[in-house]
């Protein structure tokens, strides 16, 4: 078996077989060691960013609770708008009969 290798260290073709060997465990090694770093890096930020995101989704459904609530009052303001508009117009034509009949 050592002959074996020796035989292939000496030849070419065994040389190449030994570089894409050793270049493969690099990349492995390289991926395996950058694949730890952003994990442990970016891991505490998108824990944050999570957080972050569940504040922003409470928010959001109260001011649409708001928004609703906000919608309703518009509603009933516009309704009691209505309301006097119509009182107005009947003062109005009251108001025109009584200066008819004082004349």
């Amino acid at each position: 078996m050592t002959q074996l290798f020796i035989q292939l260290t000496q030849t070419v073709t065994g040389a190449v077989i030994t570089i894409i060997a050793l270049l493969l465990v690099a990349v492995i090694i390289g991926y395996f060691t950058a694949w730890i770093y952003a994990k442990s890096v970016y891991s505490p930020v998108i824990k944050g960013l999570e957080i972050d995101k569940a504040g922003l989704n409470k928010e959001v459904s109260a001011l649409k609770e708001d928004k609703d609530k906000l919608t309703a009052k518009v509603e009933k303001l516009n309704d009691k708008i209505g309301r006097l508009e119509e009182e107005s117009a009947q003062k109005d034509k009251e108001i025109k009969k009584l200066s008819k009949s004082k004349k």
